[in-house]
Formats: C-alpha cells, structure tokens, sequence
C-alpha cells in the first residue's frame, strides 16, 4: 500500500474532506491531493506532522510498520535505517528503475536483511 492509499485511507477514517485536512495542516488542498494521489512525497517533517494529525506511527506512513524494529535496536540504529529507507534513491536492477509495488517488495526484503545483518554483528 502507497502513502497515498493510507493518508486516503485516514482521511475517510476521520470523516474529513481533502480541504479540512489541508486547512489544519496549513497547507494547499492540491499539495495534499498530490499525496494522496501519489504525485508527490511529503518531506519527513510533514510526514512527522501527518503522523501526529491522524494518531499513527510516521513508519506506518512510509509502509515500514509491516516490519517490527528488533527490541535490541538501539535510538541510532532506528534512525540510521529510516534515513536509509527515506533516502529517495531509485532501486535498480540491470540499470532499469525497480518502481511501485516491486520496489516495495524490494524494500521489505532488504529490511528483514537489514535487521538480520546488524543482530549477526552484536552476537
């Protein structure tokens, strides 16, 4: 699921219209409609202020909270992969653009990965 299906998905939860959501969030309607229509991105901040605004993890935004973080991780490691998970980077294979629900699954196996690789290096 996309950022857009799940801040769509909170907005009907909340019984609020695009407009509603974008007057208290002080934006314009149509940045928020870009989000939700997947056009654009919000930049973290606003994804923290999203978060907030309709009571759920910002990691539940960005499609991560399929994964729990290991209990282990410390507050840097938690910060080192969301920064690696926002980076924005494209995901490519033979140079072609990995995109959409690909690039998601691609994005889940190098979590559990992730995970797996820094709980080898603390044993």
């Amino acid at each position: 699921m996309s950022i857009g299906s799940r801040l769509t998905e909170l907005r009907k939860k909340t019984g609020l219209s695009q407009y509603e959501v974008a007057e208290r969030l002080g934006i314009q309607r149509g940045r928020y409609n870009s989000w939700e229509n997947d056009i654009a991105k919000p930049r973290t901040e606003m994804i923290n202020k999203l978060a907030d605004f309709y009571e759920v993890n910002p990691n539940y935004l960005l499609g991560y909270e399929n994964h729990t973080i290991p209990e282990w991780a410390t507050e840097k490691d938690k910060r080192d992969f969301k920064k690696m998970l926002e980076s924005g980077e494209q995901v490519l294979f033979d140079g072609m653009p990995i995109e959409g629900e690909a690039r998601q699954r691609v994005i889940d196996v190098l979590t559990g990965m992730f995970w797996e690789n820094k709980k080898s290096k603390q044993d």
